[in-house]
């Protein structure tokens, strides 16, 4: 039992990484950015839900509603004012500039909500589900967690593979030019993209920090750096991979924590992507592809 409660908590913790990674993995199959400042935008989801729930003692619906709807305003702003003008400037530009917006939006948060550590307030109902009399005991944090994971991956497959907003992504991740040419606005479907993804980063916050109740304005860093590496792991590119890879990655640590070591469990993490990508260097489920000259 204790082995299945390790794993649930590990899938559990995988898909708060993979609702993260489903926003890298958007941005880079169509814009081709690597947005270094999706963790902050986590932070600021969270920071939205506390207040409008602690503060201004609104629905915890309406609290993650609102920070969807500000995370979704601000992944817009930060495509327009920081991306946009870069889109034909070397890659090694727009990684410069999506560290600086990461620290820009850190920076923000401390000097609007300080940095002390604030006790997020809960947003699902407490308890939890025993079963074999009570030797595995699954919380409804938990449960909610990954469900919603699963929930947000078939959705987004059946947006990007049924719509017409969906498809004009799936042409710009092809051929941007190409897409331009039949009629797609290339902008506003790369807009669009930033979009969703901010939206899922604000639910991904939530979900964070409704497990780890600590709300710091350096929250979403680490999780954002451990979710763009599950997107890499699963095939940076690829909703069902971002999903597999977010799940797999959150068994790994919370097994490296139990077994081997706290302080060692992101090491055990980095490692383990490291080994994966020198065998198969497109991610578990990416798909190598061949450069044209």
């Amino acid at each position: 039992m204790t082995f299945l409660n390790f794993v649930i908590s590990g899938l559990s913790l995988g898909s708060v990484y993979a609702i993260i990674a489903l926003g890298y993995t958007m941005v880079y199959g169509i814009a081709k950015m690597l947005n270094f400042a999706h963790g902050d935008v986590i932070m600021v989801g969270a920071y939205v839900c506390f207040y409008a729930v602690s503060r201004f003692k609104l629905p915890a619906v309406v609290g993650v509603a609102l920070a969807m709807a500000v995370c979704t305003v601000l992944g817009i702003i930060v495509e327009r004012l920081a991306y946009k003008p870069l889109r034909q400037a070397p890659s090694l530009a727009v990684l410069i500039t999506a560290i600086g917006v990461s620290y820009f939006l850190q920076n923000a948060a401390l000097l609007l909500w300080t940095s002390n550590p604030k006790m997020f307030p809960p947003v699902v109902a407490k308890g939890s589900l025993k079963f074999f009399d009570g030797q595995l005991s699954v919380s409804y944090v938990t449960m909610i967690t990954i469900v919603t994971c699963v929930i947000i991956m078939l959705c987004l497959m059946w947006f990007t593979g049924r719509t017409r907003m969906g498809k004009a992504m799936r042409a710009c991740s092809e051929d941007k030019g190409a897409a331009q040419l039949m009629g797609i606005n290339v902008n506003a479907t790369i807009s669009m993209t930033f979009a969703i993804g901010s939206g899922l980063a604000a639910v991904a916050g939530v979900l964070l920090c409704s497990s780890y109740p600590t709300l710091m304005p350096t929250t979403g860093s680490m999780p954002g750096i451990k979710a763009f590496t599950a997107a890499v792991f699963g095939g940076i590119g690829s909703i069902p991979g971002a999903l597999f890879g977010g799940l797999l990655l959150g068994v790994i640590e919370i097994f490296a924590k139990a077994y081997i070591s706290t302080q060692l469990s992101d090491a055990i993490v980095f490692a383990v992507l490291i080994i994966v990508l020198l065998v198969k260097p497109a991610g578990l489920l990416g798909v190598e592809m061949q450069e044209k000259v």
